[in-house]
């Protein structure tokens, strides 16, 4: 059967039971009694009739019985899906038929939201987590399963045969239609990863990881895979101290931390509202940072306050989880030069190619391509969309190596370092959040009162990525920019809805016709000095 992502928890419980595994709100889950839940969850999974490679959903915020979840559900051999809980009904209701998802984890704090995605689905059978509420939506198909009767379960693992290629989870982004799409990885890939971060970072068992990304997003496969395979502490940040950084450096200091992962403007925001010059934080000894390029004036100055720790620039699309890192070097930032995003790591091979999909010169900036043990195996049920993502080299009639386009502009510094130019297509990161533009623009072309719709990135004052929106009204509407949004928001994520809508008499075209997508940015863009 080889080894799995699940028997890092049971490895580490045997080295360290009564450590904590993981940690939330001041509460402790001790490795044995992770064991334990997601056996016992495990065990209920399959008697509900879960098998292997079935999908099954984690809706649910951060809270204790997530890693359980997580865990129990990769145990029972099937994928986990993590949903946001935030997202509009409309997405969680494709992504679950999208998925075949029959059981859904949930907590008892979104009881309501998850029998009202139950009715709206038929093949969603079972929801774990909550008693039943007293609604009209629940209907005789849908059973309900509180945690109280799932920790009444068998505490056996039920050992379900796997191989290390099998589906371990599928996580969803943005599509270019305005379709998400799932990226599918198997325990070898989630394992490479975790294997390998843990090695670039030096995790040790004493170590205690700050979980600052929900589970829906690919940054919290550090602290939700690696840490475990370490027998690490991660530390669950609950969603409302995220929100306030004088609280966020409280609970740094408080539980001392000593890995710190997340997108630049998490730190930035720390380093400018977290008073962080009063507090001990001498307890961090790494800094990682992802998602978006990191002003080097923010890095510099956080650097200084937290001479400790090192900081590292890690990379790497979700499809591959992680292939590149960069240890920024100890009083050397240079704050008028953006910080590269370092080598290819070990395990993983990148091609620089031009639009010829020829190896481009020493120097010369192209499309970064990788292959590695991290990759994914796919998109779920995509067809179409693997036939494009994946580069397909032939050096040898008999052999064939596959990489994945990863979309990214890069060029190599000379020493090795690869610098990110930014996207080849129209994907942006939003705090560290992957948004197709295409998908904001489908999604505004399609509300009643829109006749074209065009979105755009730009940056603010500070450098930081948002998204802008100019629409065509249909010919007699009359819609403000505040209802656009509200119907915006209702099928696009919070992060991926425009900060600002402009109502336009007309669009600026190209030649042939096609709306001008820079002119538009353009119109958008502050105006220098």
């Amino acid at each position: 059967m080889g080894f799995l992502l699940h028997h890092s928890i049971d490895e580490s419980a045997d080295r360290a039971p009564e450590r904590d595994a993981f940690r939330f709100a001041g509460q402790g889950l001790s490795y044995a009694e992770l064991v334990e839940r997601s056996n016992r969850l495990a065990s209920l999974l399959v008697e509900q009739g879960v098998a292997p490679h079935d999908r099954v959903g984690i809706y649910m915020n951060k809270c204790l019985e997530l890693p359980v979840a997580l865990y129990g559900i990769l145990k029972a051999g099937a994928a986990y899906v993590p949903i946001d809980p935030t997202a509009p009904p409309a997405r969680v209701k494709f992504i679950v038929e999208d998925c075949g998802i029959r059981h859904l984890l949930t907590h008892p704090t979104h009881a309501r939201k998850a029998a009202g995605v139950a009715a709206d689905v038929s093949g969603l059978q079972y929801v774990i987590g909550a008693a039943e509420p007293a609604s009209d939506t629940v209907t005789p198909r849908q059973t309900f399963t509180p945690w109280q009767t799932v920790d009444a379960a068998p505490a056996s693992d039920p050992q379900v045969k796997l191989v290390e290629q099998d589906l371990a989870y599928i996580m969803y982004t943005s599509g270019s239609t305005g379709v998400p799409k799932g990226m599918m990885h198997t325990h070898a890939s989630g394992l490479a990863y975790a294997r390998l971060s843990a090695r670039e970072y030096g995790v040790r068992s004493e170590d205690r990881l700050g979980n600052h990304s929900p589970l829906h997003f690919d940054m919290s496969t550090f602290e939700y895979l690696t840490g475990p395979l370490c027998g690490a502490t991660t530390v669950i940040i609950p969603e409302e101290v995220t929100m306030f950084p004088l609280s966020l450096a409280e609970l740094i200091e408080r539980e001392q931390l000593t890995f710190w992962y997340s997108v630049p403007l998490a730190l930035i925001q720390l380093l400018e509202q977290g008073g962080i010059e009063e507090r001990d934080l001498s307890s961090l000894r790494w800094v990682l940072f992802g998602g978006e390029p990191f002003a080097p004036k923010h890095l510099s100055r956080l650097a200084e306050l937290w001479p400790g720790a090192r900081f590292s620039n890690s990379y790497g699309p979700a499809e591959v989880n992680q292939c590149t890192a960069y240890h920024v070097p100890v009083g050397a930032i240079d704050v008028d030069q953006p910080i590269p995003i370092g080598p290819i790591w070990p395990g993983a091979e990148g091609l620089i190619v031009g639009d010829d999909e020829r190896v481009v010169a020493p120097g010369e900036p192209g499309e970064l391509l990788i292959r590695a043990p991290t990759m994914m195996r796919g998109y779920w049920s995509r067809p179409d969309l693997n036939q494009r993502a994946f580069f397909r080299q032939t050096p040898f009639t008999d052999f064939e190596t596959v990489f994945y386009r990863t979309g990214d502009l890069v060029r190599d510094r000379g020493d090795g370092n690869l610098l990110f130019l930014g996207r080849k297509d129209r994907l942006v990161k939003v705090r560290g959040y992957r948004v197709e533009l295409d998908e904001v623009e489908a999604v505004l072309s399609s509300l009643p009162d829109v006749a074209e719709a065009a979105a755009v990135d730009v940056r603010d004052a500070d450098g930081h990525v948002t998204i802008v929106a100019a629409v065509l009204l249909r010919e007699g509407a009359e819609v403000d920019a505040a209802t656009l949004r509200r119907g915006a928001a209702r099928r696009l994520s919070v992060y991926a809805v425009p900060s600002r809508i402009e109502v336009r008499a007309s669009l600026p075209r190209t030649g042939s016709g096609k709306i001008d997508r820079k002119a538009v940015k353009a119109d958008f863009e502050p105006a220098p000095g």
